[in-house]
């Protein structure tokens, strides 16, 4: 019996050092370098895929209509709005421009007064799922 399981466990040891040794063959030491182009073009994406998710909290549309224009609101709302976040949502037809992110209703319409007297045609919207 004692010879029986010294035989297995030799063959396993065997076996052992067998599949070691390949696995060492196939590595492989690979060096990646990137441009810090590429570092800054995956954070600015983050920033966006982050903003464009919707949620269950309150924005205000502050423009509807055609791409050119929704750019145009877009960059003139952030240099006046720092502290509010934007972005631009193509819903067919129409480009709209959605600006902050409410936790509630209350703190959404206060933002909303403000901001309709420069966009009148500012709404309060709660974006599906």
């Amino acid at each position: 019996m004692n010879v029986l399981t010294n035989k297995l466990f030799l063959k396993l040891v065997k076996t052992s050092v067998f599949f070691i040794g390949i696995s060492s063959l196939n590595a492989q030491n690979v060096s990646v370098s990137q441009d810090a182009k590429f570092e800054q073009l995956l954070n600015e994406k983050r920033n966006i895929n982050s903003s464009l998710t919707v949620n269950n909290r309150y924005k205000i549309q502050i423009f509807n209509g055609n791409s050119e224009n929704s750019k145009k609101i877009l960059i003139d709302f952030k240099k006046e709005y720092k502290n509010y976040d934007a972005t631009i949502v193509f819903s067919t037809p129409a480009y709209k421009v959605w600006v902050g992110n409410f936790k509630t209703r209350i703190e959404a319409e206060k933002s909303l007064n403000e901001l309709k007297l420069k966009f009148p045609a500012a709404i309060l919207i709660k974006p599906n799922k």
